[in-house]
Protein backbone atom coordinates (compact mmCIF):
# COMPACT_ATOMS: atom_id res chain seq x y z
CA UNK A 1 0.00 0.00 0.00
CA UNK A 2 2.54 2.27 1.15
CA UNK A 3 4.57 1.52 -2.56
CA UNK A 4 1.34 2.26 -4.44
CA UNK A 5 1.02 5.61 -2.30
CA UNK A 6 4.53 6.93 -2.86
CA UNK A 7 4.26 5.63 -6.82
CA UNK A 8 1.20 8.07 -7.10
CA UNK A 9 2.81 10.94 -5.35
CA UNK A 10 5.90 10.79 -7.21
CA UNK A 11 3.51 10.40 -10.82
CA UNK A 12 1.92 13.76 -9.70
CA UNK A 13 4.57 15.67 -8.82
CA UNK A 14 6.12 14.84 -12.07
CA UNK A 15 3.28 15.59 -14.21
CA UNK A 16 3.28 19.31 -12.40
CA UNK A 17 6.76 19.54 -13.25
CA UNK A 18 6.10 18.83 -16.98
CA UNK A 19 3.88 21.68 -16.93
CA UNK A 20 6.51 23.89 -15.37
CA UNK A 21 9.18 22.47 -17.86
CA UNK A 22 6.72 23.38 -20.80
CA UNK A 23 6.25 27.10 -19.77
CA UNK A 24 9.63 27.76 -18.69
CA UNK A 25 11.41 26.42 -21.70
CA UNK A 26 8.91 27.89 -24.58
CA UNK A 27 10.46 29.11 -27.57
CA UNK A 28 8.13 31.55 -29.18
CA UNK A 29 9.30 34.62 -29.97
CA UNK A 30 6.50 37.45 -30.29
CA UNK A 31 7.37 37.44 -34.01
CA UNK A 32 6.82 33.54 -33.79
CA UNK A 33 3.50 34.06 -32.33
CA UNK A 34 2.00 36.22 -35.15
CA UNK A 35 3.69 34.36 -37.60
CA UNK A 36 1.72 31.29 -36.24
CA UNK A 37 -1.49 33.12 -36.33
CA UNK A 38 -1.39 35.25 -39.42
CA UNK A 39 -1.65 32.40 -41.96
CA UNK A 40 -4.98 30.87 -40.45
CA UNK A 41 -6.51 34.32 -39.90
CA UNK A 42 -5.58 34.89 -43.46
CA UNK A 43 -2.90 38.11 -42.80
CA UNK A 44 0.67 38.94 -43.61
CA UNK A 45 2.36 38.70 -40.72
CA UNK A 46 3.41 42.43 -40.86
CA UNK A 47 -0.59 43.19 -40.52
CA UNK A 48 -0.88 42.01 -37.01
CA UNK A 49 -0.02 43.86 -33.95
CA UNK A 50 0.34 41.35 -31.17
CA UNK A 51 -2.15 42.50 -28.03
CA UNK A 52 -1.61 40.39 -25.61
CA UNK A 53 0.52 37.23 -24.59
CA UNK A 54 0.09 34.38 -21.79
CA UNK A 55 1.45 31.50 -21.43
CA UNK A 56 0.59 28.97 -18.88
CA UNK A 57 1.99 24.76 -19.74
CA UNK A 58 1.84 23.87 -22.98
CA UNK A 59 -0.20 27.04 -24.57
CA UNK A 60 0.36 30.36 -25.40
CA UNK A 61 -2.58 32.58 -25.40
CA UNK A 62 -2.64 35.59 -27.98
CA UNK A 63 -4.69 38.86 -28.58
CA UNK A 64 -3.52 40.02 -32.04
CA UNK A 65 -5.15 43.17 -34.02
CA UNK A 66 -5.40 43.00 -37.51
CA UNK A 67 -4.79 46.10 -39.73
CA UNK A 68 -8.07 46.24 -40.23
CA UNK A 69 -8.97 47.15 -36.69
CA UNK A 70 -10.45 43.11 -36.07
CA UNK A 71 -9.52 41.58 -32.69
CA UNK A 72 -8.38 37.97 -32.28
CA UNK A 73 -7.77 35.68 -29.81
CA UNK A 74 -5.66 32.54 -30.07
CA UNK A 75 -4.28 29.32 -28.58
CA UNK A 76 -0.94 28.09 -29.59
CA UNK A 77 -0.31 24.59 -28.81
CA UNK A 78 3.44 23.51 -28.34
CA UNK A 79 6.88 25.41 -29.00
CA UNK A 80 8.50 24.46 -25.79
CA UNK A 81 11.01 21.17 -24.94
CA UNK A 82 8.43 19.05 -24.26
CA UNK A 83 6.88 18.96 -27.84
CA UNK A 84 10.38 19.59 -29.05
CA UNK A 85 9.76 23.04 -30.92
CA UNK A 86 7.09 21.32 -32.66
CA UNK A 87 3.43 23.71 -32.82
CA UNK A 88 -0.04 22.82 -33.61
CA UNK A 89 -1.92 25.13 -35.79
CA UNK A 90 -3.46 27.39 -34.23
CA UNK A 91 -7.11 27.85 -32.69
CA UNK A 92 -8.11 31.72 -33.44
CA UNK A 93 -11.28 33.20 -32.99
CA UNK A 94 -13.15 36.75 -33.45
CA UNK A 95 -12.77 38.71 -30.13
CA UNK A 96 -16.46 39.79 -29.24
Amino acid sequence: MLKSSLLCCLAACALCACSTIAEKTNFLSDDDAKAKVAGPLGYPTGALTLLTRKTEGVNTYVTVRASDNKTFVCTINGGNALSMGLVNPPDCRPRP
